[in-house]
């Protein structure tokens, strides 16, 4: 019998009009068709490859974004969001090509190594107003407590385990501060690639070294509280950093208070959104400091050139404390938004300091026991005294309040004052977590 194989793969018989058989040849017409559409697949199973390789930690850190607290509006409430961010987030390349000097340099950085030149990201401007502390438990845990006062916006919590020497670290972070409208909640996946951002824009935090550190507006400037000049040092031979990258660096590779000193001495602080800010810093050791860029000669009414300002930093034991604390009790430190470096002349009087009655109660409250706090929630209580909702009359509001606890290196986290809230206090630790947690008691 005759094979027909090799005919049904050369040829096909069709119907012409008048009934009469055709044969059509289309062996080379197939072989073209499926080389073509291999070559497609293969080309979109590499492409496919290629950005699941470029992108691995992006896409694993996105996918762990996700909100943890709803908004409340009518509250002045925006949303909170947890984010776990996989990989070292280029910082390191950051550092290595001499940081930046100003928010745009930040923004190109950002842009061209995080969303790969796909989505452009925005330096918000803010109005930070704040209060920190330390203090110490009767067992002896080092506290670090935070509020961070200013609007409505959305907050995203934000842990980084970078590797490669570099510490872990959760994070407060202000998504407005990125871009992200306050308004609106954070959605659709270009938002949320924008949000890769987010370990730029630390406000606050904790280390797994027990560091932790923050930000604070020092309205620096002739005008006070009117208008503020931004720190713009241009000292020769330093590389630069702006505002929250300085807390970035902190963060990742600060042992203890004084290599954290030691490493900003390294660079020129340009502060970001056009203002003033200082910082404090604080380790389990009980050592902290607040850390300040002032002229070497001058008081508030000449303060006006922020490339004149040199780095000061005021710790914990410095004399200026010899008055306010008796020799037996914690070396407690606390901090609003005035320069504390020789405040006498800097400022004609207490209340042209901005945030000193927040300062002043903070003071009281420390004074009264000591700098001794039962344990993180009475510390959250005295933030809760000097929120913005209902401190000295009110206006605007407290967007969190945190207490680290160096010992320990875990966190207590409140969201927007709802200090009674359950749905609103968070805890975590480096071994277990976020966490739900009670409300507070009071």
């Amino acid at each position: 019998m005759e094979d027909t194989t090799a005919a049904v793969d050369t040829e096909t018989t069709v119907t012409t009009e008048n009934g009469g058989p055709k044969k059509k040849k289309c062996k080379l017409w197939v072989k073209i068709t499926c080389i073509t559409l291999a070559v497609i697949l293969a080309v979109v199973a590499i492409l496919g490859i290629t950005f699941a390789c470029v992108w691995s930690d992006e896409i694993s850190t996105v996918r762990s974004f996700k909100k943890i607290r709803s908004r409340n509006d009518a509250n002045q409430e925006g949303s909170v969001y947890y984010m776990k961010v996989k990989g070292g987030f280029y910082f390191d390349d950051f550092l290595a090509q001499g940081g930046a000097s100003d928010d745009r340099q930040l923004i190109n950085f950002i842009t061209d190594h995080i969303t790969r030149g796909l989505i452009d990201v925005n330096i918000g401007e803010t109005d930070i107003g704040c209060s920190s502390f330390t203090a110490v438990t009767p067992g002896g845990d080092v506290l670090f407590a935070r509020n961070y006062d200013f609007a409505k916006t959305n907050i995203c919590l934000t842990v980084c385990d970078p590797g490669d020497g570099r510490h872990k670290s959760i994070s407060s972070v202000d998504l407005n501060y990125i871009g992200m409208n306050v308004d609106k909640d954070v959605e659709g996946l270009m938002n949320k690639i924008t949000c890769l951002a987010a370990p730029y824009t630390p406000l606050d935090g904790i280390n797994d070294a027990g560091v932790s550190c923050g930000i604070y507006m020092s309205y620096q400037g002739g005008d006070g509280e009117e208008g503020t000049v931004a720190t713009d040092q241009k000292e020769k031979g330093k590389k630069n950093i702006t505002s929250t990258t300085m807390l970035r660096l902190i963060l990742d590779y600060a042992d203890d208070v004084d290599e954290a000193v030691k490493l900003i001495s390294e660079y020129n602080l340009h502060d970001s959104a056009n203002t003033s800010f200082h910082y404090m810093v604080a380790d389990a050791t009980g050592k902290s400091a607040i850390l300040e860029w002032i002229p070497e000669n001058g008081t508030d009414a000449t303060d006006n050139d922020g490339s004149a300002r040199k780095l000061n930093v005021v710790y914990n034991t410095d004399p200026m404390y010899e008055q306010l604390r008796a020799q037996s009790e914690f070396d407690y430190q606390w901090v609003t938004n005035f320069i504390v470096t020789d405040q006498d002349s800097y400022y004609t009087d207490n209340e042209a300091k901005p945030g000193y009655a927040r300062y002043a109660h903070i003071y009281d409250r420390l004074r009264e026991s000591g700098g001794v706090v039962q344990d993180e929630k009475a510390a959250m209580k005295i933030l809760a005294e000097v929120g913005q909702r209902n401190f000295a009359g009110g206006g605007g509001c407290t967007v969190h309040s945190a207490v680290y606890n160096l010992t320990k290196k875990t966190v207590l986290w409140v969201s927007n004052e709802e200090y009674g809230d359950k749905s609103a206090v968070y805890t975590f630790s480096f071994g277990g977590g976020l966490r739900s947690a009670d409300a507070m008691p009071w």
